[in-house]
């Protein structure tokens, strides 16, 4: 006969200690998911600038943050720890408690436990605020990551050589998101909400895009510069520098692939000022000795022009426009020439074409205003010059054509094409129809462009 006088209490200080453990565990499972949420959805920008004001927390969380393999590995190591321990407790205590049926009833209340108290709530704490809370927690996870820095460094080792045997390389050093693509596509994003101007975004992502592109892109063309024959009578020569809109121009002798020099309007008429001062001193002094000596007005026959020229300066067509725009600023000079990978002149670049990717077009009043593309009321096509680039008609109609394969809208039509249009072909492509409205000699010079969805 069995004795019912002193049976053994389930609800024992084994269990209530058990019970305790559990809470503990779950409270740490918490730390570590709010603390790799935090870390690693924390922006390293606005850390930096924390860290800059003295910050201590922020620096921290940057030093933390450097290696984010080593830190994920140790904080999903510590989780694992802290969620395994605490069900297997859970586990013991309720079999205990209800026998077989436990094991069911810890699963379910454990997942749900881990789910809220272990997951969701510390997470959704963190990603209100990541920078404060990484400031916060950085400090304990850097000694957690030094702690199990020997698992981390062999668990890294066995992973690496896992994927390798599939083929994967991986590269740790390497960032999962570009910085500038992150910003970009931050940029981007506040412009479709409405945060972001087009204008400021348009200024931003042209200064982010200065590495990718070339001075090929935005270079005035050859058959558009504006020379002087260095053989010109140099009354010519100034004339020709006062009647043009531009302060800078190339000089050439006999062809017009020959730029010996680069004429600037003001050291011009600086020294031809100088030396009519001369030659009119020159005759007051000789009509002093001799009055019946008429003064004879200068001509400027022997004055050398090349003599105030500066020395052309020639550029690759593959520079970058970022490149370029330090070689602008280190050499003191607004003005380069473009030549090929042959040495032909191609075109030529100034630093406001540069400044002008970023901030738009640049206009005073000497200049000859650019036609921006029209767009008719009743059709609702633009009329567009051909010689306009791609990306400065993106900019103007909100359109998204594309600048890889061409840089001017006529010679988008042409490689689309493969041929040279005439006057009143249609072609789509990109989703736009384009016509040409009018062409001279092998150059479309006008077109009319409307997106394919519009009537």
């Amino acid at each position: 006969m069995t004795d019912m006088t002193d049976p053994t209490p389930l609800l024992d200080a084994a269990f209530w200690i058990t019970a305790a453990a559990i809470a503990a565990l779950l409270v740490m499972s918490a730390f570590f998911s709010g603390s790799e949420t935090a870390l690693t959805a924390a922006s390293r920008g606005k850390l930096r600038s924390q860290a800059d004001k003295g910050e201590k927390g922020a620096e921290r969380a940057l030093k933390v943050t450097e290696d984010s393999e080593r830190l994920i590995g140790s904080v999903l190591l510590g989780n694992n720890l802290v969620n395994i321990l605490a069900t297997s407790l859970a586990t013991a205590l309720f079999t205990k408690v209800f026998g077989q049926n436990g094991v069911a009833l810890a699963t379910l209340i454990m997942t749900l436990l881990v789910l809220i108290f272990a997951e969701v709530l510390p997470k959704t704490y963190a990603i209100t605020n990541p920078e404060s809370a990484a400031a916060r927690v950085a400090a304990p996870i850097a000694l957690i990551v030094t702690i199990f820095a020997p698992v981390v460094g062999f668990v890294r080792l066995l992973v690496r050589g896992m994927l390798r045997m599939f083929g994967v390389e991986t590269d740790p050093e390497a960032d999962v998101l570009a910085v500038k693509d992150e910003i970009a596509g931050a940029i981007a994003l506040g412009h479709v909400e409405g945060v972001v101007q087009k204008e400021d975004r348009d200024r931003i992502l042209g200064a982010l895009d200065l590495g990718e592109r070339t001075v090929e892109e935005i270079m005035l063309h050859r058959s558009q510069i504006e020379m002087i024959d260095a053989d010109l009578p140099p009354a010519e020569v100034l004339a020709r520098s006062l009647k043009s809109p531009h302060t800078r121009l190339p000089i050439y002798r006999d062809d017009p692939e020959n730029i010996i020099g680069v004429i600037h309007a003001k050291d011009l008429l600086r020294a031809m000022h100088a030396e009519r001062e001369v030659h009119e001193r020159q005759g007051r002094e000789s009509q002093s000795l001799d009055g019946d000596t008429p003064l004879v007005l200068m001509d400027f026959s022997g004055f050398d022009v090349l003599a105030v020229a500066m020395k052309p300066y020639f550029v690759p067509e593959t520079t970058t426009l970022d490149d370029q725009m330090r070689q602008f600023l280190h050499r003191h000079t607004h003005f380069a020439l473009v030549v090929d990978e042959y040495g032909a002149l191609q075109g030529l670049i100034t630093l406001e074409d540069i400044l002008e990717e970023i901030v738009g077009e640049i206009t005073d009043e000497f200049d000859r205003s650019e036609v921006s593309p029209v767009r008719s009321k009743d059709t609702g096509d633009w009329v567009v010059d051909g010689g306009m680039t791609i990306r400065d008609f993106n900019r103007s109609t909100e359109c998204n054509l594309p600048d890889e394969e061409a840089n001017t809208i006529a010679g988008l039509v042409i490689h689309e094409a493969q041929m040279i249009p005439n006057p009143g072909q249609v072609f789509s492509f990109h989703g736009y129809r384009f016509e040409v409205a009018s062409r001279k000699d092998n150059r479309i010079t006008k077109l009319k462009i409307r997106p394919l969805g519009d009537s």
